[in-house]
């Protein structure tokens, strides 16, 4: 496991093209899918401790945010021939015993990762309706071993803001966690 930061691109970045499975109802998910709404994307697996510590507070972010306009989208960027644990009968599993309704995507050619610079799980961006970048960040400042409670709170506070329409005037907050497991050979240039 190598130790990794959210990259922090610049905010008002248009949310990039995608068309991913969701490996839950086989469905593809596209930018269509999520016209005029404001989304929360997750980047997250199945494996790594640091997403495993805040997986029941997914379950409460979806409860407390699911009827206030905002799309969910959980996306497992990581190599699975060399990570088979991530893949997709692992991700329905994962999806189906913690009850999650969100859609979990699978960026098997990891280009949408690349696309917005993710560079760990957990790693989270709000776009709102316009689906310019708003939030790039932390969930909260827990991690596993810290004794911080997991609140979701910055997560959770710049959801609030995106819902009422009104300007981010908070500390982002760079995520930490394990570095998405690129494919040998598809390494990002921005490490």
């Amino acid at each position: 496991m190598a130790l990794r930061a959210s990259q922090m691109i610049g905010l008002g970045q248009s949310l990039p093209k995608f068309d991913l499975l969701d490996v839950v109802s086989g469905q593809r998910i596209s930018n269509d899918d999520i016209k005029d709404k404001n989304v929360l994307i997750m980047f997250i697996c199945n494996h790594c401790p640091y997403v495993k510590h805040v997986w029941d507070e997914f379950s409460r972010l979806e409860n407390d945010y699911q009827d206030k306009t905002i799309k969910i989208l959980a996306i497992n960027s990581n190599d699975l021939e060399n990570y088979p644990q991530d893949g997709p009968e692992h991700m329905k599993k994962l999806h189906q015993t913690m009850n999650w309704s969100f859609p979990f995507l699978l960026d098997e050619k990891q280009s949408f990762a690349k696309a917005l610079h993710a560079a760990c799980t957990p790693d989270f961006y709000i776009f709102d309706a316009q689906h310019k970048l708003q939030y790039r960040g932390q969930l909260d400042d827990s991690r596993p071993g810290n004794g911080v409670k997991v609140t979701g709170q910055d997560l959770r506070q710049a959801l609030d803001f995106v819902i009422a329409g009104e300007a981010l005037n908070l500390e982002q907050k760079p995520s930490i966690g394990c570095n998405i497991k690129w494919k040998p050979g598809n390494e990002p240039d921005y490490f």
